[in-house]
């Protein structure tokens, strides 16, 4: 009974994992030179926004490690 929701969770997670990692910045951009912050990332360090993607796609990580670590030991 549980195993599906598990599933729909795995899946939800993987996919907004894969979505916060393409959000970050590589070696210039991502997320805060879309906005219009490239200049304070270079002068100040991260922004607001960066910290915060970083915290969601941490949080994200161990949802998705969970969900994983979860249906290894139900399927198993």
């Amino acid at each position: 009974m549980l195993t599906p929701i598990l599933v729909i969770i795995h899946v939800i997670a993987s996919l907004m994992l894969i979505l916060f990692i393409l959000l970050h910045a590589g070696r210039g951009g991502g997320v805060s030179e879309m906005f219009g912050g490239g200049m304070q990332t270079q002068a100040m360090g991260s922004t607001v926004m960066e910290k915060n993607l970083d915290r969601i796609t941490i949080v994200t990580a161990i949802v998705f490690t969970g969900t994983t670590i979860l249906l290894a030991f139900r399927l198993s």
